[in-house]
């Protein structure tokens, strides 16, 4: 892959993440496998390419390639200005999240943990989706910056929507760690717009 293809599969796991809480939050529903597709990203330590974060295939980020694309595209119309903002929020967030050694390290000592609770319940169960909302709360929402999730109450105010929303914000933080560790930077959304969408054409979404 190249460079920008690895940044593309990398961004496309934000918009993932994004999509799917605006799903959630207006809906209290997304699929397990989808779910799961975004939670195994936070358990991947020491991965041998980008793709390797993703279990192998970015078949599971198409809905969060389709929302770039509609970004990039200025489809004001076709893009939710809610997935938009939570997008931008993450990038921030991960930008602090990565200068705070205290918080990496909780992160880094729960994640094992959390490892161990999967291979009894299933990286789609709401025990998973609790204990990594609990991680976000300890960590992501200790900074004054919040990521504000607008949609229908009556989900958002179960629990278990409420820890799946933050479970699945902590992995497009992951992936917008990631994104940034291959070099992608916020202003590549406009510098390097055409070059972005022919890649995202290229992958026949």
């Amino acid at each position: 892959m190249t460079p920008l293809q690895e940044q593309m599969t990398a961004l496309g796991g934000v918009f993932q993440a994004s999509a799917l809480v605006n799903k959630l939050a207006h809906s209290g529903q997304v699929s397990d496998a989808a779910l799961a597709y975004m939670l195994k990203t936070l358990l991947v330590r020491n991965p041998e390419s980008t793709l390797d974060v993703y279990g192998g295939d970015d078949l599971g980020l198409r809905e969060g390639y389709k929302l770039l694309q509609a970004t990039l595209e200025r489809e004001t119309n076709n893009l939710p200005r809610e997935s938009l903002r939570y997008v931008v929020s993450m990038l921030s967030l991960e930008r602090q999240f990565s200068r705070r050694d205290d918080l990496l390290e909780i992160a880094g000592q729960r994640l094992p943990k959390i490892e161990q609770q999967v291979e009894l319940y299933g990286l789609s169960s709401d025990t998973i989706a609790s204990s990594f909302g609990a991680l976000y709360q300890d960590t992501i929402s200790t900074f004054k910056q919040r990521i504000q999730v607008h949609g229908d109450m009556r989900f958002l105010q179960q629990e278990a929507t409420a820890a799946k929303v933050r479970a699945l914000l902590f992995a497009g933080i992951r992936s917008a760690r990631l994104w940034r560790q291959l070099g992608g930077r916020r202003w590549h959304l406009l510098t390097k717009r055409g070059a972005m969408l022919n890649e995202l054409h290229a992958r026949n979404l």
